[in-house]
């Protein structure tokens, strides 16, 4: 294919870039030049997408088979840049999130769960499940049943900026007794970026669009995988101390943020480790095993250093409230 990555250089958008190069695609990528250096063999475009004057200049007259666009700020910039190409490619694949959902997510919901008002012309991007709906409208405004609304939920594996699995790696690798949050089966639903970016390739190569909750199926790992094969990798001596939901709820401790990945069973966040996707494994869908995602991230990590940015800087809990926990547990 002739495709047009709208970013490409962290995680979903980098992971879709080397995925296309692999498969033989000719790839260009539109961003602002200023993360890193593009990947070898990719026309790289330079403009700020915020800019319509700008994205139109940088765009030019070239037409591609496909676009796929993993923009996560204002839906406006989405609906420029999707109208604009309506007619000079065949197929748009956004990558969205679950948090289009209305909250809470319920246990086992598919794509007609009700979802978030969306406004495709809004310019804000303060309302993170607001912003993604408005990008979903915006997709589908411009290009109607040639788009593909990917609703991705909790994204892992190498370029991970968000700092979730970097964050229990990095802990895991400083050794000692880990706060480990508790069933130890509890299932999981995440997605591998680079299998999410195979699949939206596989979908624009067969020109198919829809409506998709593009995870894992329910419990394709669990806390203990997940942190046993960050143990494995790190070669760490770290002991898990398994720890009981309602101890970290008494403790304060705040799922999903101060314990990343992991949430409650049961309750308002159940619906995060127990979607239905059925429709995109029907597509095509495919998961590569916990190891491999988590192997391969830290790989990533030695390369290139644990991320340090502001949303890095979100995840992770406090060693002294972590030991404070312990703590009383072992009186």
């Amino acid at each position: 294919m002739k495709l047009l990555v709208l970013g490409g250089t962290h995680h979903v958008g980098r992971a879709v870039v080397e995925t296309a190069m692999a498969r033989g695609d000719d790839v260009t990528t539109l961003n602002r030049g200023e993360s890193r250096p593009p990947e070898p063999g990719v026309t790289a475009l330079t403009a700020d997408r915020t800019d319509p004057a700008a994205l139109r200049g940088a765009l030019g007259d070239r037409t591609w088979d496909a676009v796929i666009d993993t923009w996560s700020g204002a839906p406006a910039n989405v609906l420029d840049a999707a109208t604009l190409l309506k007619d000079r490619a065949g197929h748009y694949g956004y990558v969205s999130s679950r948090s289009v959902y209305e909250w809470p997510i319920p246990a086992g919901m598919d794509e007609s769960a009700p979802v978030v008002s969306g406004d495709p012309a809004d310019t804000s991007q303060e309302d993170y499940a607001a912003a993604k709906r408005g990008g979903e409208l915006a997709a589908l405004a411009a290009f109607g049943d040639r788009a593909v609304l990917a609703r991705a939920g909790l994204i892992l594996g190498p370029y991970e900026l968000v700092g979730r699995m970097p964050w229990w790696l990095g802990r895991i690798e400083r050794g000692g007794d880990v706060l480990a949050p508790g069933p130890p089966e509890r299932p999981l639903q995440y997605i591998d970026c680079r299998d999410l970016a195979a699949w939206m390739l596989d979908m624009a190569a067969r020109g198919q669009g829809g409506t998709f909750n593009t995870v894992s199926a329910p419990g394709h790992a669990t806390m203990a995988s997940l942190l046993d094969a960050a143990l494995k990798v790190t070669g760490s001596g770290a002991r898990f101390v398994w720890v009981s939901p309602e101890v970290i709820e008494a403790a304060g401790i705040q799922p999903w943020t101060e314990l990343p990945v992991w949430v409650p069973p049961g309750g308002e966040y159940d619906g995060l480790h127990d979607g239905n996707v059925s429709a995109a494994l029907a597509a095509g869908l495919t998961c590569r095993p916990v190891e491999e995602t988590i192997a391969d991230t830290w790989a990533w990590i030695q390369a290139e250093g644990y991320p340090e940015g502001d949303t890095a800087r979100l995840h992770g809990l406090d060693p002294e409230k972590e030991r404070d926990v312990l703590r009383r547990l072992a009186q």
